[in-house]
């Protein structure tokens, strides 16, 4: 077995980093830190706790992208120094170490460059996730609970909070739909991928005959609505009905009529709330859902002719995007990137990444000027 060139790996891997930080234009990161620091240093920042909300959290997500930037470098150099050491006193298990560490850095630049990639206007914006089952009867609200726990688990390796905002349970099993925020930076960007419809196929465990059932869930991401949004609501446009809370099986856990169902009359989308403890609570998250909701249907309507977004974020039947085969066979497969992973359970327990990844590429190459 050839021995590794490390010399040409390190330069491959210093000219892929060039090319990442030059698109990531850290001068600019560097100079956004310092004027975002200096409005965070503002005596009176937190006399407006949401104002101040907005600065400290673009301050600390810029600083993570540099992070994210000059970790990489440094791990490079040091690679580079192991390597000669490791040469020079004739060491195999450094070398080995070496090894080791020089995948991993490919790794790293690999979702780096992925980064690079999001660039749409609410790409590094966090997201509101909802997940609706489709046809399939209890076996699509079952798939719906399953994709919900999908999600879940991959934000939660990733170390990213999660916020559960609604849960309409389906009276059998599963969930007739679930929405819930992934509040991490480009959130959206990353999992704006995963919308549209995903299809299961398996033996059902809710049939007694053992039958192979196909069922069916879709997948919606939007961008969190933001403080300097201008997305203003007329209230003649909106109407609400407030409703009981329930759990799993129909069954009440709330004894007042707390939760929300917001209707914005013009465009017949439709909000529902129910995981905050009060009305007014509810109403203010069913409010920004909407408002979120609208801010993409301005910008895609902005964005008609170049069809930027209505393909990334609408979650329509005719556009099955990824099937997940538990029987005859077990296969997960993307549709759109042909990417597939035979090891199911992982995928079901959040390992998404690879999916995720070639999705992004797959996106940015239908967005590039055809020849």
């Amino acid at each position: 077995m050839a021995s590794t060139d490390f010399s040409a790996e390190i330069k491959s891997l210093r000219s892929t980093y060039a090319s990442i930080e030059e698109v990531s234009d850290v001068p600019r990161i560097r100079a956004d830190i310092a004027m975002l620091s200096e409005e965070a240093g503002v005596p009176d920042l937190w006399d407006n706790p949401a104002a101040a909300q907005v600065v400290t959290s673009k301050l600390s997500h810029r600083q993570s992208e540099l992070e994210r930037l000059t970790s990489i470098q440094t791990r490079i150099d040091d690679l580079e120094v192991l390597v000669e050491l490791a040469e020079m006193e004739g060491d195999a298990d450094a070398m080995q170490e070496a090894e080791t560490e020089l995948k991993s850095v490919r790794k790293a630049l690999d979702n780096l460059e992925v980064v690079t990639l999001l660039s749409g206007e609410f790409d590094a914006r966090e997201a509101v996730v909802t997940i609706r089952a489709g046809a399939g009867g209890v076996d699509a609200a079952d798939f719906a609970e399953m994709l919900m726990r999908m999600y879940m688990r991959w934000a939660e390796k990733h170390g990213y909070p999660t916020r559960v905002m609604d849960t309409s349970y389906a009276e059998e099993a599963g969930l007739k739909s679930a929405t819930f925020e992934i509040n991490a930076p480009y959130a959206f960007g990353t999992l704006s991928v995963e919308a549209g419809t995903h299809r299961l196929v398996r033996i059902s465990p809710f049939d007694n005959q053992g039958r192979r059932q196909t069922s069916f869930a879709a997948v919606e991401v939007i961008p969190l609505i933001e403080q300097n949004d201008s997305i203003e609501i007329p209230e003649n446009e909106i109407r609400v009905d407030v409703y009981r809370s329930s759990g799993p099986g129909g069954q009440s856990v709330n004894t007042t009529d707390s939760a929300v169902r917001m209707t914005h009359i013009p465009t017949g989308i439709v909000v529902s709330m129910q995981n905050e403890k009060s009305q007014i609570q509810n109403r203010a998250a069913a409010l920004r859902v909407l408002q979120s909701r609208l801010l993409l249907v301005k910008k895609a309507e902005q964005d008609a002719q170049k069809k930027q977004m209505a393909g990334d974020v609408k979650a329509s039947w005719g556009d099955q995007m990824r099937s997940y085969v538990l029987n005859p066979y077990q296969m997960v497969k993307d549709l759109r990137t042909e990417h597939e992973v035979g090891n199911t359970s992982a995928v079901f327990d959040g390992e998404l990444d690879d999916f995720i990844d070639a999705g992004i590429r797959w996106r940015a190459a239908q967005r590039r000027p055809q020849s």
